[in-house]
Parts: structure tokens; sequence; C-alpha cells
């Protein structure tokens, strides 16, 4: 058991490494994506199977997600909010907080999938510690809510070269980062600087709340929820 703990941490960070590496060569590409494709590749080389892998190091990486994104409020310290406009930008907030929730609600109900499955689609824009609590909540299955969250975060972080390539002001792609691709879209935002990565943190921290405290009140209304 040790050893295979020390052999998934090891091909993890080994993958992080080359990814790092293979970013600066490749600067459009994401990094996150990137160490994600090299571990499926040396888990397929090696013939490990992914439940395995996961079942060794997934326990330590959920603890240490969870440690990150306490930690993210480091950097939210340094934040300057004198030149924004506050009230655009708690109406953006507000706007971005529901439709990440109802859209993919709405597109799940009209595709005439489970209830289930409709209550792990309303947590697709939060990161995973805050959707894994939503969805222990609203009764949503916690292995999808996982998948969702996750694939989400890729889809977005991958996308967000050729979405976001003619914004230019580095606190516009790190709000769109943090906000539609969450912990991995911050993670991206902050290989592409500090200001992006800030305020990546900075929505991805406030659409969390926002989202934590409405959505499971709004289920209770919907009687989706006891």
């Amino acid at each position: 058991m040790l050893w295979s703990i020390f052999a998934g941490l090891l091909l993890t960070l080994a993958a992080h490494i080359v990814a790092r590496l293979l970013g600066q060569r490749f600067p459009k590409l994401p990094v996150v994506v990137i160490s994600v494709g090299l571990v499926m590749l040396s888990l397929w080389l090696l013939r490990w199977p992914y439940a395995d892998y996961f079942q060794s190091v997934g326990e330590i990486f959920n603890h240490l997600l969870g440690y990150v994104t306490v930690a993210l409020a480091i950097p939210l310290a340094a934040m300057r909010f004198d030149d924004l406009p506050l009230k655009r930008l708690g109406n953006l907030l507000l706007l971005a907080t529901f439709t990440g929730a109802a859209l993919p609600v709405g597109l799940a109900w009209l595709l005439h999938l489970s209830e289930p499955t409709v209550q792990a689609f309303a947590t697709r824009a939060v990161t995973t510690p805050i959707a894994l609590n939503i969805a222990s909540l609203i009764d949503a299955p916690l292995a999808l809510v996982s998948i969702i969250v996750i694939v989400s975060g890729l889809i977005g972080a991958a996308m967000s070269p050729l979405l976001l390539r003619n914004v230019h002001d580095e606190r516009a792609v790190g709000l769109a980062l943090g906000l539609a691709a969450h912990a991995i879209g911050t993670v991206e935002a902050w290989q592409r600087s500090p200001v992006a990565g800030r305020y990546a943190a900075f929505g991805m921290a406030v659409n969390g709340v926002m989202t934590a405290i409405w959505l499971p009140i709004m289920f209770y209304l919907l009687g989706w929820m006891d």
C-alpha cells in the first residue's frame, strides 16, 4: 500500500514537472490539461488501472485540494478594488453564480436526465470541496459531482486561450477563468500572470460562497431535498 501511494505521488509530480516544462515551450497549452494527459498516458503505458491509482492517492489529493482552496485567501488580501466599478462587478457576480448553476440544470432537465443527475449538474460551477459539500446537502451523487466539476474545469482551462484571445485585461481574464473553470481555471490564470491569478481566486471564492448559500435554499423550495 505504501509503495502504491509513493508511486502515485511520484507519477503525479513527474507529470506536473514535465507539463510545466512543456508549458514554457508551448505557452498556449494549459499546464493542467497537459498534466492530466501525461498522467493518463503514463497509466496506460504502465497498465496501471485508474481505479487503483485513484485509490492510492485520491484521499491525499482531496485533502490537499481543500487546503489549497483555503490558501487562496492569501492572494485575495493583495487585491485592490479602488478602481473597479463595484456595482457592475456585483451584478456580474450575481449573474454568473445564477447562470453557472441554472444553465447546466436546465440542459440536464431538458434532456430528461434523472433527478440525481440534474442535482449533480447544479454544482458544476464551483470548486470540488465546495461542490461536494453542496452535493451532500442536496443529496446529489458525490462521484458524479466530482466528475462534472473536474471535466468542466478542464474544458474551461483548455478552451480559455481560444475564447479569451482578444481579452487583454488580465483582471477580466482571471475573473472569467475563476467563475467558469473554478480551481483548474485559477491554476491556468496564475500561469498567465499574478493579476489574473488573484482575480480568478476572487471569482472562484465568491462564486463558491454565493452558490453554497442560495442553491440549497432553491432546491428546498422546489421540493428536491428534505
